[in-house]
């Protein structure tokens, strides 16, 4: 837990919610996706709403997080609820608030049923977007807390390397990488750790099982940390004793389309574009088919989040961004091939935060 001591976040996000709402002619927004909640004031329980409104902000918690919402949260009223529908329902109508939005993509449809029934507003508006794009540039203290899940995650990765050998089962790999982190002194690991050998390799997000390696195996082995809420996402493909001529040939390929790709991130240039430079030296080379998802996505309290490096994307780069570069290649029942770094956002290009080579390790 941080105290509000220790919350090293800007007053001004608020006011950045504030203006969100104020822009969209909202006199109040129901904040219910917990990340947001930690990133507005600091509050790192499981559940709880935050109701930012045009002078005033209400913490809503049940009884048993009431203490850590006074110890943790900032720049918001404490309120205890019951009943969650009922609590915001309580805070809206007392400050007389009749156009309010809630966040879409965090309430139930039973929850927003409910709470519009329950009030006597003119509107209450879904939001599918509130403060996710707001999050997608990061300050000082994110980026500190980013390097570090970077570091221990790094760090674990290289201390498993040398156990990967023929006979050796995936889900073993993965559970001895996911000790190390919390070892390492991680809160978590960012996701369930992906250890996928041989023909596993190219389902882009096999879970580790019973398979043991092989000699001529690939091993995508994808893996993050969790340190003070913030996460790492990082993917190395190894090879298990010999490796084909094919092999080496696509792995190149697939590590080049991963440098152009990050050569071309710097502010300002469309997330699209990106995905576009991955995409086109791919099919220069006669495999964009084999390319299955986009090119990257940003990091920070979730291990994704805004922007997305797809070609649906709409966003632009901009300075503080944390964004993955992660172009890969599946050949279905062969083999697959991912290389994935994370990068931060400069107005003239972009710092590689992740520090494991790339370049193709042989092991076993």
């Amino acid at each position: 837990m941080v105290s509000k001591r220790d919350f090293k976040g800007s007053s001004g996000r608020i006011e950045r919610a504030r203006d969100a709402g104020a822009a969209l002619a909202l006199e109040a927004i129901v904040f219910l996706d917990m990340a947001n909640i930690r990133y507005l004031v600091g509050f790192t329980g499981s559940d709880g709403a935050l109701i930012v409104g045009e002078k005033s902000n209400y913490l809503l918690v049940d009884g048993r997080y009431t203490s850590q919402a006074r110890r943790e949260a900032h720049d918001a009223e404490i309120r205890e609820y019951r009943n969650k529908v009922e609590g915001i329902a309580s805070v809206i109508e007392g400050e007389g608030w009749k156009n309010v939005g809630i966040e879409s993509m965090a309430v139930t449809l039973h929850d927003y049923i409910k709470l519009r029934d329950r009030l006597e507003v003119r509107d209450l508006r879904c939001l599918a977007e509130t403060v996710a794009s707001l999050r997608a540039v990061k300050d000082t203290a994110e980026v500190d807390r980013v390097k570090e899940a970077i570091r221990v995650s790094s760090r674990a990765f290289l201390s498993v390397l040398a156990g990967l050998r023929p006979g050796v089962e995936e889900r073993e790999v993965a559970l001895e990488l996911e000790y190390q982190i919390r070892r390492g002194g991680a809160e978590n690991v960012s996701f369930e750790t992906i250890v996928a050998s041989g023909e596993n390799s190219a389902m882009p997000h096999a879970r580790p099982g019973r398979r043991r390696l092989e000699t001529g195996d690939l091993v995508v082995i994808d893996y993050g940390a969790v340190c003070e809420g913030y996460c790492s996402d990082e993917t190395c493909t190894v090879a298990v004793g010999d490796v084909s001529e094919r092999q080496r040939e696509v792995y190149g390929i697939v590590k080049e389309a991963h440098d152009r790709a990050i050569a071309a991130v710097r502010a300002g240039v469309a997330c699209s574009e990106i995905d576009r430079v991955a995409r086109n030296f791919l099919a220069e080379r006669g495999l964009e088919k084999h390319f299955s998802h986009g090119t990257g996505h940003g990091v920070g309290l979730r291990v994704h989040e805004e922007p997305r490096l797809s070609c649906l994307s709409k966003d632009r780069l901009e300075p503080g961004m944390i964004v993955t570069v992660e172009p890969g290649i599946y050949l279905p029942g062969s083999w697959g091939i991912r290389i994935e770094d994370m990068v931060i956002v400069e107005e003239e290009g972009c710092e590689i935060l992740t520090t494991v080579s790339k370049d193709l390790r042989v092991v076993g």
